[in-house]
């Protein structure tokens, strides 16, 4: 089972193929059912940008690319750790593939690995 970022994303994609619901609308619908009495947690920024820059890229199945306001540094982890998995990386673990991301940089990662990771092992993550 992912932990709450990662089910965040699962909650967010898995939202049927509503295309005319926005991303960052999925998002914040599913932090509110996760963090329903944390506003600090609803509101930290790299997952959410993780997972709706994949969505802008048109990564997330079912979500078509298009421009969501992701934060582009979290945008980019995301997106690269999407690219290294679809090329055929196998079973990576959250800090190998972080590591893979930022090309080994002493940078702490804050939660993008996990909303990839649960995308990736739930098979929605698709090339764009």
């Amino acid at each position: 089972m992912a932990n709450r970022y990662g089910e965040a994303a699962l909650m967010a994609a898995r939202q049927g193929n509503m295309t005319e619901i926005d991303p960052a609308v999925r998002w914040q619908a599913a932090m509110e059912r996760l963090y329903p009495t944390s506003p600090i947690a609803r509101k930290k920024g790299a997952p959410r940008g993780a997972f709706l820059g994949l969505c802008e890229q048109g990564l997330v199945k079912g979500i078509p690319a298009g421009n969501y306001s992701a934060t582009k540094l979290n945008k980019d982890y995301a997106v690269r750790a999407a690219e290294l998995l679809l090329a055929g990386a196998q079973n990576p673990s959250r800090s190998t593939l972080w590591k893979a991301v930022v090309n080994d940089a002493k940078i702490v990662e804050n939660g993008q690995m996990d909303v990839v990771l649960a995308l990736w092992k739930n098979s929605l993550i698709v090339p764009s």
